[in-house]
């Protein structure tokens, strides 16, 4: 399987660069260490805004019209629970993602998508928390978006309790409305990936460890 082609690879804004969500407009970034959000300008790369969020920001996407949906981790615990944003309104807690952990999000046009990362679990939800469908990727999420109706997730190992052994990702994609959906292998990533965006020309994920934010497309 061939490696993603990578188009930039860029020094962060910030440090430990963790969500990734496109608005139309601006790429969002969160830094896990400092606890901020940012809304970049990819084309200067520079931050234009900076959200004081109630929580580390997992994740995030947006759903239009300026309103955001975010993965939050408060407390010592780190207990995840999904937030809506909308710039006038600001934040507000929608629900507790399941035994309090969760992390990327994705939203399709119509409905929000969640996953959590070791169970490997992208679920359908509504913004009351109820869970309307399950898909099990067989495999670690590491972030998950949408392109044209169709989910494309990095999926893989952290391997963090393999002594020696480094991340192994790859995009795949599928269909989110099969009942059984075929799970499509796309590329690898060769990097400790954290997020997954796209911005209508390219995809985007960030290596936290590195501070390094890399926009990239998928081999023909």
């Amino acid at each position: 399987m061939s490696n993603i082609i990578e188009r930039k690879r860029i020094v962060s804004p910030t440090v430990t660069p963790q969500a990734l969500a496109w608005d139309g407009a601006n790429l969002w970034m969160s830094s896990r260490d400092l606890g901020t959000l940012y809304k970049v300008d990819i084309d200067t790369w520079k931050i234009v805004d900076e959200i004081d969020p109630p929580g580390i920001v997992w994740a995030g996407v947006s759903l239009g019209d300026g309103e955001m949906r975010f993965t939050i981790g408060k407390g010592l615990n780190d207990d995840r629970y999904v937030y809506r944003y909308a710039p006038d309104d600001g934040f507000m807690k929608l629900f507790a993602c399941p035994d309090f952990t969760g992390s990327y999000l994705s939203f399709d046009g119509e409905h929000l998508y969640f996953s959590q990362w070791y169970k490997g679990d992208v679920h359908q939800v509504e913004d009351s928390g109820k869970i309307q469908h399950t898909i099990n990727v067989g495999a670690e999420i590491c972030g998950h978006t949408f392109v044209d109706g169709t989910l494309y997730v990095i999926r893989g190992r952290e391997n963090k309790d393999v002594p020696g052994r480094s991340e192994e990702w790859r995009v795949a994609r599928l269909d989110p409305l099969e009942d059984n959906p075929n799970m499509e292998d796309l590329a690898k990533i060769p990097f400790a990936s954290r997020s997954l965006a796209f911005d209508g020309k390219h995809f985007w994920s960030n290596h936290r460890a590195a501070n390094e934010t890399i926009s990239f497309s998928l081999p023909a």
